[in-house]
């Protein structure tokens, strides 16, 4: 089995995605307690499997790689769409969406470079 250094060097997007989990993390204290069981824990969840599909993806056949890749894909799209309904309604501030916001399009460049790079 791969330790963790290994994959992240194999899959630098996993490396990515856990500087934005971290991130995300930290913003989450902030929530009100009601919006912390609800959409934070959405966005939480959203960030862990999107990690656990490209995890996934990092050890499948290509044909199994471009589906899970497109899962996460998927996924991802959900994240940003919560992510933008947490500042919108004052759950994030501006500076930390900003931040997150660049991790979330460096890693959206980096999955859409794999997943065309299968095609």
């Amino acid at each position: 089995m791969q330790n963790l250094n290994q994959i992240q060097s194999e899959a630098p997007i996993l490396k990515k995605t856990t500087d934005l989990y971290k991130e995300f993390y930290e913003c989450l204290k902030t929530f009100p307690k009601k919006d912390q069981h609800m959409l934070g824990k959405k966005c939480e969840e959203n960030i862990i499997d999107f990690m656990e599909l490209i995890l996934s993806a990092v050890s499948s056949y290509k044909q199994e790689k471009k589906a899970k890749l497109l899962e996460a894909n998927n996924k991802f799209d959900l994240l940003k769409v919560l992510l933008r309904m947490a500042r919108e309604f004052k759950m994030i501030d501006n500076k930390k969406y900003l931040n997150l916001e660049e991790k979330i399009q460096e890693i959206g460049r980096m999955l859409g470079g794999w997943i065309k790079s299968l095609n």
